[in-house]
């Protein structure tokens, strides 16, 4: 078996970025944006190397390699087998629900998701002249559930459509089948389109099965967009490369039709990653996944030691979901990063009092942003807040 190294550092300071240049020339950690701090699969950059071998870079639709690769690796890794034709290539999964809320109903209708969750939802809507309609998922004995009474009343003759989340981001759940079934169910007995943002589903932590909404069955896959992306797994965002699968024609029609004239094709080294990732990419995500999950012990064991924070364990993903709201901070994420720690702030999640961590990062790292965390919350303690 190789070894992988994710303990030794990076330097991104040197590179233009979100992550790291939110606070150049500043003393701060980032643990915000999700992305990891981690390089590419050998497998994947090794490719991309005999790509570039090639000298010309012309515009480039999928080929049957990387079709075989997408479909082999969602059979393997989700029991679920999709056909070549339900593929539509995007450059990115927020693209994706921007369209999904184009290509269903119309303006003035409403769509529906539960918060908090990835910003990029609670805009889409509007964007397509859509109406926002959430409610909160509810913690329950350490587990964040859906208040299944709520989602229900919410609902109108207007709502058109679900935008699930799964694996979640950011409370890291991963929805199990009665959950899912009774999102389908409330789906047909409503008439809904479900777009389903499954971008975490290869970062699956805990011994649980990422289910697509879509497998289900063949009626709930009709109604359903899934998006999809290697970019966090294998950690490759920039090079723009993400996929719906949308098993019914009408509906992958209209999605298309969104698409003309606004919508780019994927990247085309961005492509030659995802077929690698998905080929070849496994043994360097299980050692991914091994490392993370250390990575999320470190930081679960390190938040219940800080006074007024709890934190659910994450299912997926990399990120932790942290309520600070009994630690009597007004504003956690300014609070932090004055320690010299940059979290992301819960308010544009749809749920203030909370901060994002990102633990996608060496360890040595980590344990510094959560060593200033502790040390500044001790001292707000001694001083008497």
């Amino acid at each position: 078996m190789p070894t992988f190294d994710f303990d030794s550092p990076i330097d991104r300071r040197t590179e233009p970025g979100d992550k790291w240049g939110r606070y150049v020339g500043r003393d701060v950690l980032p643990l915000w944006v999700a992305d990891m701090d981690f390089a590419a699969p050998p497998a994947v950059i090794d490719a991309l190397r005999r790509r570039l071998d090639h000298p010309v870079f012309g515009y480039t639709d999928a080929w049957p390699g990387l079709v075989d690769a997408v479909i082999e690796g969602i059979a393997r890794d989700h029991a679920w087998q999709i056909e070549p034709d339900w593929l539509v290539w995007l450059p990115g999964v927020v693209s994706g629900f921007n369209l999904a809320c184009r290509a269903i109903g119309e303006p003035g209708d409403e769509v529906f998701t539960a918060t908090p969750v990835y910003p990029p939802f609670l805009t889409a809507p509007a964007n397509s002249g859509r109406r926002l309609v959430t409610r909160p998922l509810a913690l329950s004995d350490g587990r964040w559930e859906w208040d299944r009474a709520a989602v229900e009343a919410a609902l109108s003759p207007r709502t058109r459509q679900l935008m699930l989340c799964n694996p979640h981001n950011p409370v890291g759940r991963v929805f199990d089948r009665d959950e899912l079934g009774w999102l389908a169910d409330l789906a047909e007995r409503h008439d809904l389109a479900i777009c389903s943002d499954e971008i975490h589903c290869g970062l699956v932590l805990d011994d649980v099965a990422h289910i697509p909404i879509a497998a289900l069955d063949d009626s709930v896959a009709r109604r359903t967009i899934t998006l999809m992306a290697p970019s966090k797994t294998w950690n490759i965002p920039a090079l723009y490369c993400a996929f719906a699968i949308i098993s019914d024609p009408a509906l992958r029609r209209r999605f298309r039709h969104e698409m003309r004239g606004l919508v780019p094709h994927p990247n085309l080294l961005g492509m030659v990653a995802a077929e690698a990732a998905y080929r070849d990419g496994g043994i360097w995500r299980a050692a991914l996944l091994a490392y993370l999950r250390g990575n999320r012990e470190a930081v679960l064991n390190a938040v219940a030691s800080m006074p007024g924070l709890v934190a659910a364990p994450p299912e997926a993903t990399y990120l932790a979901w942290i309520d600070c709201r009994n630690a009597g901070i007004d504003d956690p994420a300014k609070f932090f990063e004055d320690a010299g720690v940059g979290l992301s702030d819960g308010t544009p999640f749809g749920m203030p009092g909370f901060v994002r961590l990102n633990f996608g990062c060496p360890r040595a790292l980590l344990a510094e942003a959560l060593g200033r965390m502790q040390r500044a919350l001790d001292d707000r303690e001694r001083k008497g807040r």
